[in-house]
């Protein structure tokens, strides 16, 4: 049986307030550590609007989150990055309104590259020096595709950005999609995996261009396209391949391999596929072109028929039959001119009919596949099952869920998590297990 693990304290126990225990724990690291110089690797960097850097330092044994305000942040002499490996003074506290240990970073400098930078350039000088990151190999991109593939995470942002920006910008280019991890130690497999079917795609000529991109993140986040193995996937495409990975600051050696490298799966997506109002407004550019060359001709043609006659002057029988053959053959050059200008009017007037019934259908497919995937991402989430009654039983010290009751001995704390919300419970008694 579970019960509440709280419990009342015994007479003339000292019972803290929150806020309290706060400042009385920070008061005891100001006095024991302060100031503090700190060695370790950045991960999660990030500079907010108003100047402040965000941070954690980390090595193989922890992690403390970091702070560099704004005035500190302008005394910087190098832009900090995800993997380097600094040196830090500041000032260790808790920012109570979170409880959170925190290093207010008063000062930075290099200490190395960090473990994670030094493997990347490693592999970076490793695949430069084979030549695939040579210029001489890189191709322009298709100015009309036929289709493009995209090889991303079906969960991921980066998908929704680019179906949106292909949406509006080429909506009757025909879209391929293989899924595949975009982080984690399966995430370089499963990339070149999703490469290698487009490619069979490609060589069939259902898509002309291949898009690999993942939104931004921490270089440990990004970290499986910087895979050798996918670095060599990227190099044999038959077909050119852009790279949007990250932001427009994170480079990866996906980055470096690729036909093109975008700053962001936007922009990525906005490079594969030329705007269709462009073309549609060239078409009619051409047309009127055609339709005002065909009536210059036509207008030379009858000043020459008026040259030539006041140049006969009264003409004979002979003069007159040609004048009548001259004649008729300018009317049938501007019959001829007419019907090939109404039909270049009419090819034009179908060819834009087809351009938006195609867009309607493919437009209303991709709609639908859109809601069907967000339909099964909705089933998927754990907070339907937990608002049915059910409860998450997990340490709380290692966060492993609890699944026997074997595991349950008295006194044991125990937090359950509810469909709204956690609570901490001390198991008082354990049940005989019914099998």
């Amino acid at each position: 049986m579970l019960t509440d693990g709280n419990a009342f304290p015994a007479p003339g126990r000292r019972v803290w307030a929150v806020g309290a225990l706060c400042r009385a724990v920070a008061d005891a690291l100001e006095a024991r550590f302060n100031p503090v110089t700190v060695r370790g690797e950045i991960t999660g960097f990030s500079r907010a609007a108003s100047g402040h850097c965000y941070f954690s330092l980390k090595d193989a044994q922890g992690q403390v989150r970091c702070a560099m305000f704004r005035r500190s942040a302008s005394l910087l002499e190098f832009l900090p990055r995800d993997g380097e490996l600094v040196e830090v003074s500041g000032r260790l506290g808790v920012y109570e309104q979170r409880g959170d240990l925190q290093l207010v970073v008063e000062s930075m400098r290099r200490a190395g590259q960090g473990a994670l930078f030094e493997q990347f350039l490693r592999l970076k000088a490793k695949l430069e020096a084979e030549g695939l990151f040579d210029a001489a190999r890189k191709r322009e991109l298709p100015l009309l595709p036929r289709g493009i593939g995209i090889a991303t995470s079906l969960g991921a942002a980066a998908l929704h950005d680019v179906v949106t920006c292909l949406r509006r910008r080429a909506p009757h280019v025909p879209v391929v999609l293989v899924p595949a991890a975009v982080q984690g130690a399966q995430a370089p497999g499963e990339l070149a995996a999703a490469l290698e079917s487009l490619y069979r795609a490609a060589e069939r000529g259902t898509i002309d261009v291949i898009l690999l991109v993942r939104g931004g993140g921490s270089m440990e986040d990004l970290w499986a396209f910087n895979d050798e193995r996918l670095a060599r996937t990227i190099v044999r495409s038959p077909v050119p391949l852009v790279s949007g990975v990250g932001h427009e600051t994170d480079f990866t050696i996906a980055d470096f391999c690729a036909d093109v490298r975008a700053p962001t799966p936007t922009a990525a997506a906005e490079l594969a596929a030329q705007p269709r109002e462009a073309w549609l407004g060239a078409l009619r550019l051409l047309h009127e072109r055609l339709r005002e060359a065909a009536l210059r001709r036509l207008d030379r043609a009858a000043q020459r028929l008026d040259q030539a006659a006041a140049h006969l002057g009264r003409p004979s029988a002979r003069t007159a039959q040609q004048h009548l053959r001259i004649e008729r053959q300018a009317q049938r050059l501007r019959f001829a001119l007419t019907a090939r200008l109404q039909r270049s009017e009419d090819e034009l007037r179908s060819l834009r009919e087809a351009l938006r019934s195609g867009i309607a259908e493919r437009l209303a497919r991709a709609t639908r596949d859109c809601e069907r995937i967000a339909l099964r991402l909705q089933l998927l989430d754990p907070r339907l099952v937990l608002q049915r009654g059910y409860a998450l039983l997990t340490d709380p010290a290692s966060g492993q869920p609890l699944t026997s009751v074997r595991a349950m001995h008295p006194g044991r704390d125990v937090r359950a998590a509810l469909a709204d919300g956690e609570v901490d419970l001390r198991v008082a008694t354990r049940g005989v297990n019914p099998s």
